[in-house]
């Protein structure tokens, strides 16, 4: 558990809890694009997904909150692999600010936070993707030193 102060008011950080769900699932479906994918109206696959995070040893849901209000949140992963002479590296997933935060900085401290905690972890990469069309998300991304170094490529199924 860590506390960060922003615009006077403390930020704490720490794991997710079960009853954040909602107020995630809320933030998830809060873009264009997670208005598309998720459905905040039945939290069961949700539930279902958050025990098996929260039961994965390499696996850190943030929740960033305010006077006791979740406004943030992350999914930091770590990948132990063969390539890059054995390195571990982490994955930063599921990006997401409160709509009423946005542009506070908190987006900066959480991924601040994600680096260091891969740094403690011993990895040696942190990466991330992007939608193609979060344009705004990629100059953040790029403000706090990240580079475009790949095309990705998915599979539905």
């Amino acid at each position: 558990m860590s506390d960060f102060e922003q615009s006077g008011a403390a930020v704490e950080f720490r794991r997710v809890q079960a009853e954040d769900l909602p107020a995630i699932v809320a933030m998830l479906a809060d873009d264009a694009l997670g208005a598309q994918r998720e459905s905040p109206a039945d939290l069961t696959p949700y539930q279902a997904a958050f025990e098996r995070i929260a039961a994965d040893p390499h696996q850190w849901l943030l929740a960033a909150v305010r006077d006791g209000r979740l406004v943030g949140t992350l999914q930091l992963t770590f990948v132990p692999g063969l390539s890059r002479r054995g390195a571990t590296r982490s994955i930063i997933e599921g990006v997401r600010v409160h709509g009423d935060e946005r542009g506070s900085g908190l987006g900066t401290q959480m991924i601040e936070w994600a680096i260091d905690e891969s740094r403690r972890a011993g990895c040696q990469l942190v990466q991330l993707t992007s939608d193609a069309t979060r344009i705004d998300a990629h100059r953040f991304y790029e403000r706090l030193g990240f580079e475009a170094s790949h095309l990705g490529f998915k599979l539905q199924l």
